[in-house]
C-alpha cells in the first residue's frame, strides 16, 4: 500500500482528516506539542490522529476545530468523497 488510494476506506478517510488538522495548525503557526497541549490532548495520540492512524471522536474532534478556531464543517468538507 504505497498510495492513498490503495488504503483500505477508513484509512483513507481518517488520513484525509489528519492531513487537513495538520495543515490547519501549520496555517496557524502552532507545533504539534503546543497544539495538542493547548487541546488537553497526548502528543502522541494528537500525532497519531494527524498521521491517520487514530479514529478520534467527536469530542475530540470539537476540542481540535475549537484550537483551530474553525468549525466541524470545514474539516470535514468533502470527506468522505461522495461517489
Amino acid at each position: 500500500m504505497d498510495t492513498i488510494s490503495d488504503m483500505p476506506n477508513d484509512n483513507v478517510e481518517l488520513l484525509r482528516l489528519g492531513r487537513r488538522i495538520q495543515l490547519e495548525r501549520k496555517k496557524l503557526g502552532f507545533s504539534q506539542n503546543a497544539f495538542a497541549a493547548d487541546c488537553g490532548l497526548n502528543r502522541s495520540y494528537f500525532g497519531g490522529i494527524e498521521r491517520g492512524e487514530r479514529n478520534l471522536t467527536f469530542a475530540v474532534l470539537c476540542k481540535i476545530c475549537n484550537g483551530l478556531h474553525c468549525d466541524i464543517a470545514n474539516v470535514t468538507r468533502g470527506i468522505p468523497r461522495i461517489s
